[in-house]
């Protein structure tokens, strides 16, 4: 496989096409090097329009797809002195694209195996503005401070109040929500102390990130 020429296509053919004209996020996906971020069994599809397995699939724990990936990081705008933090590390690929964006990055990860790993791979990317922990994002993060920027990098049924305020004024947070078969991917602004401005763009599905609330089920 011609890998320069796989990547130009994922850029030309699937990122383009989506909306995604940036051109400081289509540089970076052409030089942060994805396949290095791609677990060895899968490195064919580096480059592939799909989700890629990172660990148990009963969790659902995978790398989003290149566009979404992209498109979200495109909608954020970060800037370089921004903070961001992001709840599910997966193989680190994104808190690489964050890390080039943004001052620095805080980025949880439940699975202690994807951590190690992750944070494998960001050192060998000579990624040194980003850092990954160990944690459940689910859970109370008040201790972390604020932010100017929060992904989610997977799918929750709703954005949970305690997530949003951990973002500073100005702040953005991006993440799929909904329920399979439809989600949104929504971006949500802290205007001040106490309003939200929120806007949802563009649909996708995304796995589910481990330990946020599911949709109440209506029960007779």
């Amino acid at each position: 496989m011609n890998i320069e020429q796989a990547r130009f296509n994922m850029i030309e053919q699937q990122i383009r096409p989506w909306d995604v004209l940036d051109a400081h996020v289509l540089q970076l996906l052409a030089v942060i090097k994805r396949e290095d971020f791609v677990p060895l069994a899968h490195k064919a599809l580096a480059f592939v329009d799909m989700e890629i397995p990172l660990g148990s699939l009963a969790l659902g724990e995978c790398m989003l797809s290149p566009k979404v990936e992209a498109r979200m990081l495109q909608d954020l705008q970060i800037h370089k002195h921004e903070t961001v933090l992001e709840i599910g590390t997966g193989s680190g690929f994104m808190a690489a694209l964050l890390a080039h964006r943004a001052q620095f990055v805080t980025t949880l990860e439940i699975n202690a195996e994807l951590a190690a790993k992750a944070s494998e791979n960001l050192e060998q990317a000579d990624v040194y503005n980003a850092k990954v922990i160990i944690a459940d994002g689910s859970k109370d993060l008040s201790s972390y401070g604020r932010f100017n920027v929060i992904v989610l990098s997977g799918s929750v049924a709703q954005i949970p109040n305690d997530i949003l305020n951990l973002l500073a004024i100005g702040g953005r947070c991006i993440a799929i929500v909904g329920d399979d078969p439809v989600m949104r991917t929504t971006l949500v602004q802290r205007v001040s102390e106490t309003a939200f401005e929120t806007k949802q763009s563009w649909d996708t599905v995304a796995p589910r990130l481990s330990g946020f609330a599911e949709t109440p089920r209506f029960q007779f």
